[in-house]
């Protein structure tokens, strides 16, 4: 598979909307993300005992909620894009059996190629995640 070409900084306007990311949160994406960041919590892996802990079911830890904003930008900036920044907030958990659905908006454009994006993704309880991501977009090449 190709990579989506790079935007660069002149192809981005503020108030641009990326397009929506849907993912759907498998029982199996959880705890294998978690694990794979070395997040033995039991909360992220054991049903009944994250029952005990007063939560319904497991839920995403936050370190895969950030790679999914990250992964979601990138995916839209392109393979030369950097990220520079990443803000985030928790909000709604993550349960298995829902979706989650990134959105975002970019907020604003800096001089240095910087680009802002305010980021939210959203499942059937409500916000799970929302922030800003900055990335820097490589400017076009001066004309020769």
């Amino acid at each position: 598979m190709t990579p989506p070409p790079t935007r660069t900084y002149e192809q981005v306007a503020v108030g641009e909307r990326l397009p929506d990311l849907a993912i759907p949160l498998t029982r199996t994406l959880i705890v294998a993300t978690a694990l794979a960041g070395r997040d033995y919590q039991d909360v992220h892996h054991d049903p009944e005992l994250a029952r005990q802990r007063g939560s319904k079911d497991i839920f995403m830890n936050i370190l895969t909620s950030n790679g999914l904003v990250d992964r979601y930008v990138t995916g839209w900036a392109g393979p030369a894009a950097t990220v520079t920044a990443i803000r985030i907030r928790l909000g709604a958990p993550n349960y298995p059996g829902d979706t989650m659905t990134l959105s975002g908006e970019v907020r604003a454009r800096h001089d240095d190629g910087r680009v802002d994006i305010a980021v939210t993704g959203a499942n059937s309880l409500g916000n799970h995640v929302t922030g800003t991501v900055t990335v820097r977009l490589p400017k076009e090449a001066a004309p020769r």
